[in-house]
């Protein structure tokens, strides 16, 4: 372990971190959009999506009790699929988590305009990102801290909306009481009013909700007890799925028809409103609008920044990446995260209204790349243990290798319904450029760190 960092996360961050993970902005606003295009199916979609990531998880978490990692996943890439894949991985998770601080920017800006219409988003997003960029420079000792209590403020935005919901539909209250009814779920066109297609349009957007659950993975270096804390928190994810996304959305979809929602509007925030407490409303629009920000500072700066430390340290960057200043803040890769994610201040300056379809397509198209390369490590991990080459794990995947491949089916399958779209085809050429970059630097960056090559086993926390 490098110096300035220290394994700190004990049982009740890993936990929370790994909830916070799950709880975002494709949850909190995407979800408005993907209900007007799909319905009550929506439900079904997040279902199949949490599934396909939960064995995902299931895979990685077996890598992570064969071998604790403090590079985090791209280690495994590194040792199962070659120099390249880990290199490449690193790197593509880096771009991942910046265009998701620029979503997550842009969603701040959204939820702004609930209190000022007139407000810019791309003014908020400038505004949030240098804000975020200053507290990151000055101190990273209470990360762990902040982030635990800014998952415990989305999962008490979450349980109180689906405990008020719940009161609407049974004791009916309010003049939302009114029309409230599981009958909701089918009586308007049915359970997919749009056709099944317009459902399955719907999964680019369901993928990016769930991006961040492999944040256990990557925290794996720095938590107290992995053997016991990892596999207690990806065995929870299921339940987590069940309450807070299809918990949520079965509540909400209930109280108001789907017919009533629109793009940029938060599932949460219309919920309330409708309910009649709009100062709640208010109250669950700065929870979400503190998410996003939260979100852009968990992932977007800090695991950013860190993730290209790790890149400097391993020899797949330049050397001087991996150096921290006296406060043991990598002040360079801080500077880099933060000059690119201001990408996003710009797109929602020239295409506010495409700003967040076009960067979380991005995101789910690089995410969807990582997820991918977990299971194929997996795969491959499995062979090597059958040969007798390495040691097999007790916490292991269900059902693989035969799982492994459904979901890698799964991927190709939402992979393809991007390019459907040409608002999300974007996505796979800027992609496919950004591997072409990876593969061109790819020999550039190895004989520029050759030093790096023999530290290659001292990885450091993403």
């Amino acid at each position: 372990m490098a110096e300035g960092y220290e394994r700190g996360l004990g049982t009740r961050q890993i936990q929370m971190l790994a909830i916070g993970g799950t709880i975002g902005t494709g949850l909190f606003l995407g979800a408005g959009k993907n209900i007007a295009k799909a319905g009550p199916s929506l439900i079904l979609m997040y279902a199949v999506a949490g599934l396909a990531l939960f064995f995902v998880m299931r895979a990685l978490g077996e890598l992570l009790m064969y071998r604790r990692a403090d590079g985090g996943f791209a280690d495994y890439a590194r040792e199962f699929m070659g120099p390249f894949w880990g290199y490449a991985t690193a790197w593509t998770y880096w771009i991942i988590w910046v265009t998701t601080g620029m979503a997550e920017l842009t969603a701040a800006g959204e939820y702004v305009r609930y209190w000022w219409p007139e407000f810019d988003q791309w003014k908020t997003a400038l505004i949030a990102l240098v804000v975020l960029f200053v507290v990151n420079l000055i101190s990273v000792k209470i990360f762990g801290e902040l982030e635990f209590w800014f998952a415990m403020v989305k999962v008490a935005a979450i349980v109180g909306m689906i405990v008020v919901g719940l009161g609407v539909l049974v004791i009916g209250f309010s003049d939302a009481g009114k029309t409230a009814s599981v009958t909701n779920l089918w009586s308007h066109g049915g359970v997919f009013p749009e056709g099944f297609g317009a459902t399955l349009m719907t999964l680019q957007m369901v993928m990016f909700a769930y991006l961040g659950v492999e944040l256990v993975g990557v925290t794996a270096g720095e938590a107290k007890d992995p053997e016991k804390n990892i596999p207690k928190a990806i065995n929870a994810l299921p339940i987590r799925f069940a309450l807070f996304y299809l918990g949520s959305l079965l509540v909400i979809l209930s109280v108001i028809s789907w017919t009533e929602f629109e793009e940029g509007t938060s599932p949460f925030v219309l919920a309330f409103t409708k309910i009649g407490i709009p100062a709640a409303a208010g109250i669950v629009n700065f929870v979400v609008l503190t998410a996003a920000l939260s979100s852009c500072n968990a992932g977007g700066l800090y695991s950013t920044s860190r993730m290209l430390r790790t890149a400097g340290a391993n020899g797949d960057g330049p050397k001087v990446l991996a150096r921290l200043n006296g406060r043991g803040v990598p002040v360079l890769t801080v500077v880099i995260s933060a000059v690119v994610m201001g990408i996003g201040v710009v797109v929602n300056a020239v295409v506010p209204d495409k700003a967040f379809e076009y960067i979380t397509s991005v995101s789910t198209g690089g995410a969807i790349m990582v997820w991918a390369v977990i299971v194929v490590s997996h795969l491959v991990y499995r062979r090597r243990v059958r040969a007798g080459l390495v040691p097999g794990s007790e916490y292991r995947m269900p059902w693989a290798p035969y799982s492994s491949w459904a979901v890698l089916a799964f991927f190709v399958l939402v992979t393809v319904l991007i390019a459907w779209e040409a608002d999300t085809r974007v996505a796979l050429y800027v992609m496919a450029g950004w591997l072409v970059l990876v593969a061109v630097a790819w020999p550039l960056v190895r004989r520029g760190s050759s030093a790096g090559r023999g530290a290659e086993k001292e990885t450091v926390v993403a």
